[in-house]
């Protein structure tokens, strides 16, 4: 059984833009690449992106296929089907049964009705919307209070959900999406793993950001690559000290892909 690298996508196994052929994050690409269809190791992304955005984004970078996707920030687990499929990855219904069983008879469209005529608030596009995530646009320097009001009415409505907010890298916008309660990228990777047999300590996660912080320091082996904030490593070196396994932790200096490849070798993952 290959080993198991679980990774973010921006700001992590994505390349950069406009770089240079002979870049290390290029290179390191290409010898992930190559070791992934080798069979010589399984990645699984987990991603914030929706399912479409992460097509879309492997074929522009000419990312490597796998078998698991985890998208739309943990509620959705995607896999892989055989050639001559209609569609190339199809979501898995074990794992849309196990977020049903979280929010019960409570519906997307119930929250659809209770938030979208706060004006404040802007529904994201269709396809950024899931059976299990609702997803809005507001203002970054509002973000902190509407994401205190929404948590103040879901609890007045009982609602099996929680609140996860980010501000967009690219373009400043504030990022709210509601979720299941209890559900996010570590969660879902954890729920995976179960799923498959895999005990955390076999699989290594790769993340930049802080939404990948609760996979950073749930249990897996952890790559914090070279560009993530510093005070984001601080934090996820600090939680491993605390649970007295420091050396489950590697801060990479390399950047993006280079910095995932780079804590594949340290962990043994691929040979030096």
């Amino acid at each position: 059984m290959p080993p198991i690298l679980a990774t973010d996508l921006d700001g992590t196994f994505i390349p950069g833009d406009h770089l240079l052929p002979d870049d290390p994050q290029l290179r390191a690409l290409e010898v992930l690449r190559q070791r992934i269809a080798s069979e010589r190791l399984e990645v699984v992304f987990v991603t914030g992106r929706h399912l479409d955005s992460v097509i879309e984004v492997m074929q522009r970078k000419h990312l490597p296929q796998p078998q698991w996707i985890i998208g739309d920030v943990g509620t959705s687990i995607f896999h892989r089907e055989g050639p001559g499929c209609d569609q190339p990855y199809r979501p898995l219904q074990s794992y849309v049964n196990h977020l049903d069983q979280i929010v019960g008879s409570f519906s997307i469209a119930q929250l659809t009705t209770q938030f979208s005529s706060d004006a404040e608030l802007i529904l994201q596009e269709p396809e950024k919307q899931g059976r299990h995530k609702l997803s809005f646009y507001c203002k970054a320097r509002t973000i902190t209070e509407q994401v205190r009001a929404i948590e103040h009415q879901l609890q007045n409505m009982g609602a099996p959900y929680r609140v996860v907010s980010s501000v967009d890298p690219f373009n400043g916008d504030g990022l709210i999406d509601l979720l299941p309660l209890g559900t996010d990228k570590a969660s879902a990777l954890l729920w995976w793993a179960e799923f498959r047999n895999h005990t955390a300590g076999e699989i290594v996660f790769a993340g930049d950001s802080g939404n990948d912080l609760a996979a950073l320091t749930a249990g897996f082996r952890a790559i914090v690559v070279g560009n993530a904030d510093r005070a984001l490593a601080a934090q996820v070196a600090a939680e491993h000290q605390r649970l007295g396994h420091p050396e489950r932790a590697y801060l990479a200096s390399g950047h993006a892909t280079a910095g995932v490849l780079e804590g594949c070798r340290h962990f043994g993952l691929l040979p030096e």
